[in-house]
């Protein structure tokens, strides 16, 4: 009976101590009702309140942190061991661990694309730049869409294309501001680049369904790649926990790992920045290319394509493999402008690499025309140049070279009106040409790039032989010519060849026609090549048939010398 009156007591003291401090006593003031902030002392992840007449660590506690209940640990924290005389003025210290929160928002900073947002309550948002979005919102972006949201802490958070998002937390501690978010990943990947948490206490997690990422100021991206969570750090430090369980790794600057079903992998190297190849700085087509030098251990690349350094707007990406030599990333629909292409290797687990950032302009409008000729070779006396028109073409702007770098101009014309040109008589040899749309603009004439560069071998004109004027006998005559070409022989009645007096394919560098009628006829010749390059019409050659006289039998009437005997 005694122990049993014993515990009684003690119960009634461990409860009743702490009632009887907070009482009210004749001699002390009044409990206050409401403490006043402009007492309080914000640090970067503290708060210290100067303690006023009446207060008790309980008041503290019920009105400058989460719980009343909290009065112990400010008790022991601050050394303080009897509440009943805490001195007027005396610091009690607040960690911002026990601070209630505030709500806190983020911003859409960059997007493009199509983006889907409901609010917590299920209410659709719409979204543009400098939409506010709260606690609970869920995001969708859809294929070749991407946003980049803003937080208070200057925070960034990237969301590529097909992914899904929940801003599940969306706090900040009240009094200091630090920060407390929490991102569920539903879909696709994120990309956040945190601000330092260390000094503010803060707090950063990206959730999945398997993992929880953990930070306190980094550079970090999340995946869900089929039944696996990706996890790649470019600076600072992420910890890597499965779902409900204390963190089992670390990663730091330069290594990822995949957590799956079995449990949290095991932290590898990240593959190095890849190297893009050739003139990328310039592109020059609608559709960009990018050739990359292969990595080591790739086994493909991804590219995104931002109107900043930071990656923070993205306009594009696109993905390659590996299984060429030479990789290669090709992406379409970018207007004409100045851009960063952002380039990381994959390796076998799905792992992003290092990144490598190249700056670029894209300069492919307007587009230049199609070409036409010549292209292979000629056999032209005259070389005439010509293209397509374009519909807003105000002028055309034509390059001849004897050399494919353009540095030994041949013809120069910087503004033709007409999509051909006559270069004339061209000394034989290798030739190459291009040809650039120039279009009127606001500020201007504006000219696009060239089109691809065109050679040809510039061949010897095939010559028709001079033809004597006939009086007796068969037309004949021959030409030289070369191995595996067929020709096309015309016989005009005029010089502009409307009236053919014979059309006729030989694949024998000579014809014989019969005699035709006395009078003036023009002959031409066209070739056509073994490789079916087809040349202009030789130069037409003048011959005049003259009359003569026959016998009976339709031979000719010869003179005493033996000759034909002819007359006009």
């Amino acid at each position: 009976m005694r122990s049993t009156l014993k515990k009684i007591a003690f119960l009634t003291l461990f409860f009743t101590a702490p009632l009887l401090s907070l009482a009210a006593s004749p001699s002390a003031p009044p409990a206050p009702s409401s403490l006043n902030p402009s007492l309080l002392e914000v640090g970067a992840a503290t708060v210290t309140y100067r303690a006023q007449p009446g207060d008790t660590l309980s008041v503290i506690a019920g009105q400058l942190t989460t719980s009343k209940n909290n009065w112990a640990q400010l008790a022991k924290l601050n050394r303080i061991g009897n509440d009943r005389t805490i001195p007027v003025g005396t610091a009690i210290l607040i960690p911002v661990a026990l601070l209630p929160d505030d709500p806190s928002t983020a911003q859409v900073a960059a997007m493009s694309g199509n983006i889907d947002a409901v609010a917590a309550d299920g209410r659709p948002i719409a979204i543009s730049i400098g939409t506010i979005l709260s606690e609970g919102a869920i995001i969708n972006t859809g294929s070749n869409s991407f946003l980049s949201l803003s937080l208070p802490d200057q925070s960034h958070i990237a969301l590529p294309s097909n992914s899904q998002v929940k801003l599940s937390k969306l706090r900040t501690a009240r009094y200091t501001n630090s920060p407390r978010t929490e991102i569920t990943l539903l879909k696709g990947r994120i990309e956040s680049k945190v601000s330092p948490l260390d000094k503010n206490k803060g707090r950063f997690e990206v959730r999945s369904p398997l993992a929880v990422a953990g930070v306190r100021g980094t550079d970090f991206r999340v995946g869900l790649v089929g039944d696996s969570v990706t996890t790649e750090v470019l600076s600072g430090g992420v910890a890597v926990a499965k779902k409900n369980q204390p963190p089992a790794l670390t990663l730091h600057p330069g290594q990822g790992n995949v957590t799956n079903a079995k449990g949290v992998g095991n932290a590898v190297a990240l593959l190095p920045p890849p190297r893009l190849t050739g003139q990328p700085q310039l592109q020059e087509r609608p559709t960009v290319r990018f050739s990359v030098a292969a990595v080591a251990g790739a086994h493909g690349y991804r590219a995104q394509i931002a109107t900043d350094a930071d990656a923070r707007n993205i306009v594009s990406e696109a993905e390659s493999d590996s299984k060429s030599g030479a990789p290669e990333i090709k992406i379409n629909g970018l207007e004409d402008g100045a851009y960063f292409v952002r380039l990381t290797a994959l390796d076998q687990m799905g792992l992003q690499g290092i990144p490598q950032i190249t700056a670029f302009k894209l300069k492919a409008r307007p587009e230049p025309p199609f070409s036409i000729e010549p292209k292979n070779k000629s056999r032209s006396e005259d070389v005439v140049f010509s293209w397509a028109e374009v519909s807003n073409a105000q002028a055309y702007h034509l390059q001849v070279a004897s050399d494919a770098a353009f540095k030994q101009l041949i013809v120069d014309q910087a503004a033709l009106a007409a999509p051909q040109f006559s270069a004339g008589k061209l000394a034989l040899g290798t030739y190459y040409w291009r040809v650039a749309t120039i279009v009127e603009q606001t500020g201007g004439r504006d000219q696009g790039p060239y089109s691809d560069p065109h050679s040809f071998d510039l061949l010897p004109a095939l010559q028709v032989p001079k033809i004597a004027d006939a009086i007796d006998g068969d037309l004949s005559f021959r030409w030289n010519a070369e191995p595996g070409q067929t020709f096309l022989v015309e016989i005009g009645r005029d010089a502009g060849f409307s009236t053919l007096l014979l059309t006729q394919t030989t694949t024998t560098p000579e014809i014989n026609v019969p005699r035709p009628a006395s009078g003036t006829y023009f002959i031409r010749i066209k070739v056509t090549d073994s490789d079916s390059y087809v040349s202009p019409f030789s130069p037409s050659q003048k011959v005049y048939i003259g009359s003569r006289w026959i016998t009976g039998d339709g031979t000719p009437l010869l003179n005493a010398s033996g000759s034909t005997n002819a007359g006009s």
